[in-house]
Formats: C-alpha cells, sequence, structure tokens
C-alpha cells in the first residue's frame, strides 16, 4: 500500500456480491491486480452521478475498501458523499448491474446513477 493512501474505519460497504463480480470481471481481464473505483461527479439528472472505473493504483488520500481480496478505490472528494453507502451488485430480470444504495441521496433518478444531496 502506498504511504499516501488512506485505509479508515470502512466508511462504504462493499457487499459480497459487489465484490464477487469484480473479481469475476478482473479474471476476464486477465488482470487480477486492478482495483475498482467508484467516484462522484457533477451532472446526471438529479445533480451529481456515480461512476465506476478500474486502475492499477491508488491515488494519494484515497480510502481503500478491501473484500474478498478486491481493492475499492474512492477518492476524497467522492468519499464525503458515499459514507455510509453500500456498493452491491444485483441480477435480476431487469438486467445485471452495480447498485449504490446512498442513505446521503435525498433523492435519485430513475435510472439510480444520479442523485442530489
Amino acid at each position: 500500500m502506498s504511504e499516501t493512501s488512506v485505509e479508515t474505519e470502512v466508511p462504504v460497504i462493499f457487499s459480497d456480491a459487489a465484490a464477487d463480480k469484480v473479481s469475476a470481471l478482473l479474471r476476464e481481464e486477465d488482470d487480477p491486480e486492478q482495483m475498482l473505483r467508484v467516484f462522484v461527479t457533477g451532472g446526471g439528472c438529479s445533480g451529481f452521478q456515480y461512476g465506476f472505473k478500474f486502475e492499477k493504483q491508488p491515488e494519494e488520500g484515497d480510502t481503500l475498501v478491501v473484500k474478498n481480496g478486491v481493492t475499492l478505490l474512492v477518492d476524497p472528494m467522492s468519499v464525503q458523499y458515499l459514507i455510509g453507502a453500500e456498493i452491491d451488485y444485483k441480477e435480476s430480470i431487469e438486467g445485471a448491474q452495480f447498485v449504490i444504495r446512498n442513505p446521503n441521496a435525498t433523492t435519485s433518478c430513475g435510472c439510480g446513477n444520479s442523485f442530489s444531496v
């Protein structure tokens, strides 16, 4: 772990289902060392939107959440909007997707990818 990263009390819940799906995706990519970054940006129909991407290294100040051998990265700006949130993965007849249950969101859009606080 880089000295510039921060391991804290787990501010974000990373479910077993989400960690297992990320692990499977990384095996498919044949690059199991990558980490999943979840972030919040401005935009979307409710003011903020969630994003996901894979990265090889944490950045300065990142919060790291490790579950089932998979690392979730959250940058310092995003973590304030995600404290207490659960990152989960759901499969249903409507499809499969990562889901964020965020207690800080006062409203969210129908697609579940944007929210306001």
